[in-house]
C-alpha cells in the first residue's frame, strides 16, 4: 500500500538548504512506491515555478496548421481519353491535399498580427491558426521572406493578447529559456533550458543566419513558436533543430527577437523584404591578415574589395579597412557584418565605425538598391531563354555607349541565337524605352507578347524584332 511523505520546513534552515533536502528526499525514493505531498512554500518563502509567467504568455503563443494541394504526377497515356476508356479510368483530379502543423506567436493584438516561420506557411492554400482559448481563425499572408524564413500572418480577431519583446542583444550564455510550441500537434507545449551558444552561423539553413542556440527541447512543430525569458519576453522564434535521429538532441535555433522584429515591419510595411546594398566585398580578420596589415587587433571583418560607384566608394570606404560597428552594433565576423546589413532597407541610412591604419573614423552611407550582375535570359522573358544577361563594366562603359545590358554567353540554335542575336550584343533600348540595367529591362518587357530590342554590335546598331 502506497504510503504518503510530508516533508515540513525546518525553521532553523534556509531556503536554499531546505531545497537541497527536499530535492536529497526524492532522489532517495524516486525507486520505490513513495508519494510526496509537496508544500507551496517553503517555510515564508514560494517554491520556484514558471507558471505566473507562462498564464501571461501562453495565450500569445498559437498553432498554426496549413493545407495545401500537390500535382500529383500522371502516366502520359491516361491522358488519353481512349486508354481511359481501356482501363476503365475515370477522370478525376490528380492532386493531393497535404497538412502540415507549427505554431506562431502573436506580436500586435490591436491589429492580429503573428510571427512565424516562412517554411511553416509557405505554398499554403489554407492557414488555420488556433488560439489558446480554443477560437479558430483562418489566416491570411501579409509578407513572407525565405532567406531570413520568417512570415507574417494575419487574422481578424478580438481580445488577443500578444507578447512583450525582449532586446535579444542582451542575452548571454546560460541565460534560462522558455520554448513554447506545437511539437508533434500534440497542443500548446512547454520547455525549458538555457541559452547554449550566440551568433550561430553557417549551419546552411538559412540565407541570414544570426541563430540562438538552446537545450530548450524544441521538436518538429514548434516552428515558429516562442523563445521567451524568465521576465516572459520574446527572445527568438523557434525555428531549427538539429535531430540525426529524428527528434530532439538538445541542440536547437532560433531567430533572435531583435532581427525577427526588423524584419517582421518590412514584411508589414512592404510585403517582402527590401535588402539593399553598399557595394562592400569583406572577410574574416585573421591573425596572419592582421599581422600582414600591422594592425592592433586580429579579429573583426577587413574590407577585401569596393565596388565601384557603389554607396561604399561614394562614401569613402577603402579596401584593408576594418569594421567594428554598424549603428553602434559591434560586428564580429563577416556572416554579423552581413545579418546586420541585411536587416536594413533600401534609403535607410547606417553609420560605420571603421579602423584605417590603426585610426579609427566614422563612415555614413545609404543603403542603395541591389544591382543584378548577371541573371538567365529566361528569367528576364521566355523568349530570351538560351542567352545571359549583365549590367555594364566600366570597361563597356568606355565608349559612347554608357547605359545598356550586355549579352554574355548564349547558347548555339536557342531561339534567341535563330532571332540574330549573339555574344557581345548590348540591348540599348527594348520596345521603345532606353535600358540602363537589367532591372529596368525586366520592368519594360514585363507581360509583353512580343520585343522590340535596338542591338549596339561593336560599331553598328540595328533592330531585333522577337515575335
Amino acid at each position: 500500500m502506497p504510503m504518503t511523505l510530508i516533508i515540513k520546513p525546518f525553521s532553523s534552515m534556509t531556503i536554499n538548504l531546505k531545497l537541497k533536502f527536499l530535492a536529497a528526499f526524492i532522489l532517495i525514493f524516486s525507486n520505490i512506491s513513495v508519494y510526496a505531498a509537496l508544500p507551496s512554500f517553503i517555510g515564508k518563502e514560494p517554491i520556484p515555478s514558471l507558471a505566473p509567467i507562462l498564464e501571461k504568455v501562453t495565450p500569445a503563443v498559437v498553432n498554426i496548421a496549413t493545407k495545401n494541394s500537390i500535382q500529383e504526377r500522371e502516366n502520359p497515356l491516361l491522358r488519353d481519353p481512349f486508354f481511359r476508356r481501356f482501363f476503365r479510368t475515370p477522370n478525376q483530379s490528380h492532386k493531393r491535399s497535404t497538412q502540415s502543423l507549427g505554431s506562431g506567436v502573436i506580436v500586435d493584438a490591436d491589429k492580429g498580427y503573428i510571427i512565424t516561420n516562412h517554411h511553416v506557411i509557405d505554398k499554403a492554400d489554407e492557414i488555420t491558426v488556433t488560439l489558446r482559448d480554443g477560437r479558430v481563425f483562418t489566416a491570411n499572408v501579409v509578407g513572407s521572406d525565405p532567406e531570413s524564413d520568417v512570415a507574417v500572418i494575419q487574422i481578424a480577431a478580438k481580445n488577443l493578447t500578444h507578447i512583450k519583446i525582449a532586446d535579444s542583444e542582451q542575452l548571454r550564455v546560460g541565460d534560462f529559456v522558455v520554448a513554447i510550441g506545437n511539437p508533434f500537434g500534440l497542443g500548446q507545449t512547454v520547455t525549458s533550458g538555457i541559452v547554449s551558444a550566440l551568433g550561430r552561423t553557417g549551419l546552411g539553413i538559412e540565407g541570414y543566419e544570426d541563430f540562438i542556440q538552446t537545450d530548450a527541447s524544441i521538436n518538429p512543430g514548434n516552428s515558429g513558436g516562442a523563445l521567451i525569458n524568465l521576465r516572459g519576453e520574446l527572445i527568438g522564434i523557434n525555428t531549427a533543430i538539429i535531430a540525426p535521429g529524428g527528434g530532439n538532441v538538445g541542440i536547437g535555433f532560433a531567430i533572435p527577437s531583435n532581427m525577427a522584429v526588423s524584419l517582421k515591419d518590412q514584411l508589414i510595411k512592404f510585403g517582402e523584404v527590401n535588402r539593399g546594398q553598399i557595394g562592400i566585398n569583406v572577410q574574416d580578420l585573421t591573425a596572419d591578415l592582421a599581422q600582414a596589415f600591422n594592425l592592433p587587433r586580429n579579429s573583426g571583418v577587413i574590407i577585401s574589395q569596393v565596388q565601384q560607384d557603389s554607396p561604399a566608394e561614394n562614401a569613402g570606404l577603402r579596401s584593408g579597412d576594418i569594421v567594428l560597428s554598424v549603428n553602434g552594433r559591434s560586428i564580429k565576423n563577416s556572416a554579423d557584418l552581413r545579418n546586420r546589413l541585411g536587416l536594413l532597407s533600401v534609403g535607410d541610412k547606417a553609420t560605420l565605425s571603421i579602423l584605417r591604419n590603426t585610426k579609427k573614423k566614422t563612415i555614413f552611407l545609404k543603403i542603395a538598391k541591389k544591382r543584378i550582375a548577371t541573371i538567365d535570359g529566361s528569367r528576364v522573358h521566355k523568349k530570351l531563354a538560351g542567352i545571359t544577361l549583365s549590367n555594364l563594366s566600366n570597361q563597356d562603359k568606355q565608349g559612347y555607349l554608357k547605359f545598356g545590358v550586355k549579352i554574355i554567353q548564349i547558347k548555339p540554335n536557342s531561339a534567341a541565337w535563330n532571332a540574330g542575336l549573339r555574344k557581345g550584343d548590348i540591348i540599348a533600348m527594348a520596345n521603345r524605352v532606353s535600358i540602363k540595367s537589367i532591372i529596368d529591362l525586366i520592368s519594360v518587357i514585363k507581360g509583353q507578347s512580343s520585343l522590340l530590342l535596338n542591338i549596339q554590335r561593336q560599331n553598328s546598331a540595328f533592330f531585333i524584332l522577337i515575335r
